[in-house]
């Protein structure tokens, strides 16, 4: 980026050994770690996981997805970017260029009969509606929100409260 001092690069460096990260190896208390699995394996409903930058959101959902991945399930990504390629899951790249958005490639991934659906992150609201629907006609659905709470960013997206507290797994 040009700045009045001369150009700024910020780089985040990602450790691909990672990719085999299981949900033992993020560091939560054993308690923690059950109650996530025990979530991950709903047959249906929306996982999001909030946070800021460099906070773990996308560790934490390449977790789940390594936690789901038993070649059974067909499980199905829209990202920007890829971060971590995993054998045996269908991993898309949005790339708005050509009109690949989250939303749009979610409504494509919808269409390839998925048992779950992982957007890297919900950005706007028509992602959010669609990520929510999905959740409720039987699909499990992993996301990240890009925020400090929860609540704070479902006000931004204006997700109904009502659908959001109907797809969340309990």
């Amino acid at each position: 980026m040009p700045s009045a001092w001369g150009e700024r690069v910020v780089l985040r460096l990602l450790d691909k050994n990672q990719a085999r990260l299981t949900l033992e190896r993020l560091g939560l208390s054993l308690e923690l770690t059950a109650q996530l699995r025990q979530l991950l394996h709903k047959p249906h409903g929306i996982f999001l996981v909030t946070g800021p930058t460099g906070s773990g959101k996308s560790t934490t959902l390449y977790a789940g997805l390594q936690e789901l991945n038993n070649h059974s399930r067909n499980i199905l990504t829209v990202e920007d970017p890829i971060e971590y390629m995993i054998e045996g899951i269908g991993q898309t790249q949005v790339n708005t260029r050509v009109g690949m958005t989250f939303a749009r490639g979610l409504r494509a991934i919808l269409r390839q009969d998925p048992d779950v659906v992982m957007v890297g992150e919900i950005r706007d609201t028509e992602t959010a509606e669609i990520a929510v629907q999905a959740s409720l006609t039987g699909h499990l659905v992993l996301s990240t929100l890009h925020t400090n709470t929860a609540v704070g960013r479902s006000r931004v997206c204006r997700i109904w409260a009502w659908s959001l507290s109907c797809s969340l797994p309990v």
